[in-house]
């Protein structure tokens, strides 16, 4: 499916497809919970992608039988957050800063939303990417998370648009169902998953410089052949 009018704005994800984080995810995500007993792979975490922290770890514990008191996620959790910060590289997509200032001087107004909390961001996300956005929601500024539509809605708010006006960048099933119960457009990346899972999004493209042809071919990236 194609854009049929220019966007307001245009709203993305962190994880996986501004930073190259995932990986380094899944690792916080295995160590962190191995002591219990809990074996994930890779797409127990992708596909979960954006999801509240607390109910990602709770379905895990209970799926080794382990009961998830609020001490013991608490734990878990600062254990997740140490791990990561010892594994993780701060790898910005290729092209990723290009495209952003492209967007940015054709007009374009930018927001992110991500399920990572807003302290997390500032570690993650280096000041100048968060430049270029107007707007960021974390996952603790709002109650509930992806898949439910409330972060883009609220970013949307902020941008005082009408969801119908913004398109969104995801890479994950939740942030797309997230995205789409919005009501607005959503092109995925396939960072993280093959085209398969991200069926639900309106255009599944391979990279983000295609999503810059699909937005705004005028975007002239030098990286886009």
């Amino acid at each position: 499916m194609k854009l049929k009018r220019r966007p307001g704005a245009v709203i993305f994800d962190m994880d996986g497809v501004i930073v190259d984080s995932m990986p380094y995810h899944f690792i916080a995500w295995y160590e962190a919970l191995r002591p219990f007993g809990v074996r994930i792979n890779c797409f127990d975490v992708y596909s979960k992608e954006g999801e509240k922290w607390e109910i990602s770890m709770r379905e895990f514990l209970l799926r080794a039988h382990v009961r998830p008191t609020k001490k013991l996620l608490r734990a878990v959790f600062r254990s997740r957050e140490k791990i990561f910060r010892k594994y993780f590289k701060q790898y910005i997509f290729k092209d990723a800063p290009e495209i952003l200032g492209c967007l940015k001087e054709n007009g374009y107004r930018l927001a992110l939303v991500t399920g990572t909390s807003s302290g997390e961001i500032k570690k993650i996300l280096p000041g100048k990417i968060r430049k270029y956005f107007e707007f960021l929601v974390a996952g603790d500024d709002v109650r509930k998370g992806k898949p439910f539509p409330d972060p883009y809605l609220k970013a949307a708010k902020l941008l005082k648009l009408p969801p119908s006006a913004c398109v969104v960048v995801e890479n994950a099933p939740y942030g797309i169902e997230s995205a789409k119960r919005a009501g607005m457009f959503c092109v995925a990346v396939t960072t993280s998953l093959p085209a398969r899972y991200l069926n639900k999004a309106d255009a599944v493209v391979g990279s983000l410089k295609e999503v810059i042809a699909l937005i705004d071919p005028a975007c002239k990236i030098k990286h886009i052949v």
